[in-house]
Parts: C-alpha cells; structure tokens; sequence
C-alpha cells in the first residue's frame, strides 16, 4: 500500500464514521446507555481523544522531535483511569462541540498524513478477515488506523445494539 491508498482508505473508513453518526442523529447523541452510562455523545469524544495524540507523535517522529506527552494527566496509568477524566473532561460539552472536535481532529490527522514522504513505509497486518496499517517513520510504527479499528473491535456491535433498542 501507497500513501495514497492509505489516505483513501482513511477517508472511506471517516466517511463511514459520520454516515454511521448521521444515522444516530442529534436527538439520540445524548441518550445514555451506549456503554454503561455513557452516551454516543460520550463515545465520539472517547474515540476522538486519543487521535491528537497520534497525530502530535507522528508529527514529531517525522520531524525528529521527542515524543510529546498524552493530553491527560500524567498520573492516570490505567485506561480506567484515562477513559474516566476523558469522560469527566467533555461529558458537558455540547453535541456540536463534540462533534466539531471530532470533525477538526480528523482533518488535522489527513494533512498530518499527506504531508508525509510519498515513499513513507506502510505495513499491512491481517487479524482474521480485519486488516490494520502501520506506518512507520524511522524505527517507530504508528497505528494510523486505531481509532477505526478500536470502534470496530471494541464499541460498534455495543452501539448497534443500543440503536436497535432505543
């Protein structure tokens, strides 16, 4: 695989993110349920959290700068703990700030990857019938897929489930 390919199939998985959104709509987003107590709300700002710090890392692997810290508080170790301030930290904000959030980060992250070297190594990993790309940049490999695959593997069948009772 190309960067060029990898971008493509980036934006389809982004495509099928909001489409799957836009199914939920607005009137559902603060619904709770989806996971425990969390609404959908919550699940986008979730998933959404962990992608500035992917692109910040590989922004700095490409530039050869250190790696910079996560955005959460350096004493949260677990995902526990880190899943909790994520939630403490946007579970007041609005649907439309969540949503523009998310929207804006994903935008960040495309530029971040277009402007990497067009003979940039990417490295295609197959789990079963699921695929998930690699990128690396020097000795440092990134999952530049992992807030796809961690909605796929880890939160989409629990939603679905949630939409089919609500």
């Amino acid at each position: 695989m190309n960067k060029t390919e990898l971008l493509s199939w980036l934006k389809a998985e982004h495509q099928h993110w909001e489409k799957f959104l836009d199914h939920i709509g607005p009137a559902r987003m603060e619904l709770p349920g989806v996971n425990g107590d969390w609404s959908m709300k919550d699940m986008v700002a979730h998933l959404t959290c962990y992608q500035p710090w992917l692109t910040a890392r590989i922004q700095a692997a490409a530039h050869g700068a250190p790696e910079p810290l996560p955005p959460w508080p350096a004493q949260l170790k677990t995902n526990d703990e880190i899943n909790a301030w994520i939630y403490e930290s946007n579970h007041d904000r609005s649907v439309s700030e969540v949503l523009d959030d998310s929207s804006q980060v994903f935008q960040k992250f495309f530029s971040v990857i277009e402007a990497l070297p067009e003979d940039v190594r990417i490295e295609e990993l197959r789990h079963g019938e699921r695929v998930f790309y690699l990128v690396w940049l020097g000795d440092q490999r990134f999952p530049v897929g992992e807030i796809f695959d961690h909605f796929h593997d880890d939160h989409e069948s629990d939603i679905r489930a949630w939409l089919a009772s609500v």
